[in-house]
């Protein structure tokens, strides 16, 4: 959800994850590459970077948070060049239009072949949709990108011969090339495993290529494959020696050998090890910067600046008010609270953004308001009609007796029934910055009334709360972004794998009873479907808009900053092309080292 590990994202993978940065205790000694038991393995061209947490799987498919493999093993079709927006062949060569929009062929490159010398055909490609995307016995986020319409349905995909394979859609779907950008995986390793059911009747598919497999077990098709993995401490990856990537000079790529994550227990930690030269790259977080600014000639890293970063960070509330087991997910008192669009907007008045980008973010940052990155063509900006709501607690009082609120004698919040207003605010450990924004926003809400009992958590229980018990109340995190809003179908869509602030169990998760959707919902839902099938730029842009106007008004996310995007990168490197939306690492084929 946090972009601090944004530097480490492919461009390749374009679609929208959940990125919530968690961080795992582990010595400080497991950081340091002259503690590998292997002594050759700093004996090759490699890239020593670090990551917050162990990975959760290395099922591409299964995934949905950050850190994770994916951008360095797998390609998809196409990707998207995150310098100019552009959608450029990956493992397809080329694509054609139909004229009425509703087929799209690609043609595959000659000659691919899987990380085990197999071939990469047409046929992985139709396994990868039919039987792992578009199988609803999978629950995989990537499925609610392809939805299409108001009917929400699928593409088809058929072979047409052994080089081309052809997506066929229902309706004209504007983002349809941009969708077809997730991994293609192999389907003579796991179409088994998607046929054959465990003792409860699902696919082992959904077991398979956990976190536990022997690293050459995972059969991969980008610039790199896993080598070895040891839990709380390294993943390294080595150089894929089947990527179909050659230069000019017919030189296979890519150039690194060898890429080494670390796994540290904080960013201080990470910081240690890059100013010691244990590492080669580092995300430069506001609080690190004029630190690590002063010692650039000395340490010979350069600073790269990319701008507003791509992804968001927000408050938000469980909006959700059904009941497992007859209990209700959420205090019916609280909920009565949450679901005032009055009591959101009066704490979006009562957060003094400004002061967190001075204080926190040490004005590396501006005030967020669209969950559409500002690098968008769709972005709506202030000045041209979105709402925001700048730091006013006397509004944000106004707006809380107008709800039906009211101040004891103790200048405490109560509401009419006379329950004072207090709520829990979850983050996830360890991020320092997170951390400093949830006790500012603690402190500012108390300020209206409100006590706010602030409590980061370990990665694990967080994200079970968010997305399977869901019995939380009030949660500090954030999503990436991109340049197409579609990205985020499944944060908008009611039954999206990440509507989170009114989340539907998804597949194989506890049902729940009383779900409701409210008509805004519904509105902002329909909205995304409607630019999905829009080709005109002019009213795509009017539909994101009015979209964007929505969010705002109902603030199922209360927008707080977007951050400055930096990273550290020793100067030995060339080819560094550093860009918020895909981090100085995309083109990781083309990155060679210095003698």
């Amino acid at each position: 959800m946090s972009l601090i590990h944004k530097y480490l994202k492919s461009a390749k993978q374009n679609l929208l994850f959940i990125i919530i940065v968690c961080f795992i205790a582990t010595p400080l000694t497991g950081c340091n590459p002259s503690n590998f038991k292997n002594p050759n393995v700093r004996d090759v061209p490699q890239l020593v970077t670090s990551i917050l947490s162990d990975p959760k799987t290395f099922n591409y498919a299964l995934s949905s948070e950050s850190p994770n493999i994916f951008g360095y093993t797998y390609e998809g079709l196409v990707s998207q060049n995150p310098l100019t927006g552009e959608i450029e062949p990956n493992l397809a060569q080329s694509w054609e239009l139909s004229e009425d929009k509703l087929k799209i062929t690609f043609t595959m490159r000659d000659n691919l072949k899987w990380s085990d010398g197999q071939p990469l055909t047409v046929d992985d490609v139709v396994f990868t949709y039919n039987e792992i995307y578009l199988n609803k016995q999978i629950p995989t986020d990537i499925r609610d990108i392809l939805r299409i319409g108001k009917e929400r349905k699928l593409p088809k995909v058929t072979k047409i011969d052994n080089r081309r394979v052809e997506f066929t859609v229902p309706e004209p779907f504007r983002p349809f090339l941009q969708s077809v950008g997730a991994a293609i995986l192999p389907a003579h390793i796991l179409q088994e495993s998607v046929v054959k059911k465990d003792q409860d009747g699902k696919p082992k598919f959904l077991s398979i290529w956990g976190v536990d497999t022997p690293p050459e077990k995972i059969i991969v098709n980008g610039p790199y494959q896993l080598e070895r993995y040891d839990t709380s401490q390294r993943i390294i990856f080595r150089r894929n020696p089947y990527y179909w990537r050659k230069d000019s000079q017919g030189q296979p790529q890519p150039y690194i050998e060898r890429i080494i994550w670390q796994i540290v227990e904080s960013t201080d930690t990470a910081l240690l090890q890059f100013r010691s030269a244990g590492l080669d790259a580092i995300s430069v977080t506001p609080d690190y910067f004029s630190l690590l600014k002063v010692q650039e000639k000395q340490g010979n890293f350069q600073i790269y600046n990319g701008g507003p970063s791509t992804g968001t960070s927000f408050i938000s509330f469980n909006l959700n008010q059904a009941k497992r087991n007859n209990k209700p997910l959420v205090d019916p008192i609280k909920s009565q609270w949450f679901n005032q669009v009055k009591f959101r907007q009066a704490i979006a008045y009562a957060v003094d953004r400004e002061t967190m980008i001075n204080n926190i973010y040490r004005g590396l940052g501006q005030t967020q308001n669209s969950p559409i990155s500002v690098q968008s063509p769709y972005y709506l900006p202030p000045e041209k009609g979105l709402r925001v709501y700048n730091y006013n607690p006397e509004k944000a009082k106004e707006l809380l007796i107008e709800a039906g609120f009211k101040y004891n004698s103790q200048n405490q919040l109560e509401d009419s029934q006379g329950n004072k207003v207090r709520f829990s605010l979850l983050t996830n450990a360890g991020n320092k910055i997170r951390e400093a924004m949830g006790a500012q926003i603690k402190q500012d809400l108390s300020k209206i009334g409100i006590q706010v009992d602030f409590t980061p958590l370990a990665w694990s229980t967080f994200l079970d709360k968010l997305s399977n018990t869901l019995d939380w109340e009030a949660s500090l995190l954030g999503l990436t972004g991109g340049l197409e809003p579609n990205d985020g179908a499944n944060v908008w869509s009611p039954e999206g794998g990440l509507h989170m602030f009114n989340q539907k169990p998804q597949p194989g998760q506890k049902p729940i009873e009383g779900w409701q959707v409210a008509p805004w919902e519904k509105k902002i839902h329909e909205l995304y479907i409607q630019g999905a099938q829009e080709f005109d730029e002019t009213k795509v842009k009017e539909i994101y808009a009015q979209s964007q106007k929505l969010t705002q008004e109902y603030l199922p996310f209360i927008y707080l900053i977007n951050s400055t995007s930096l990273v550290a990168v020793r100067n030995r490197f060339t080819g560094i092309k550093y860009s918020a939306l895909g981090g100085p690492f995309w083109n990781i084929h083309e990155i060679k080292i210095r003698e």
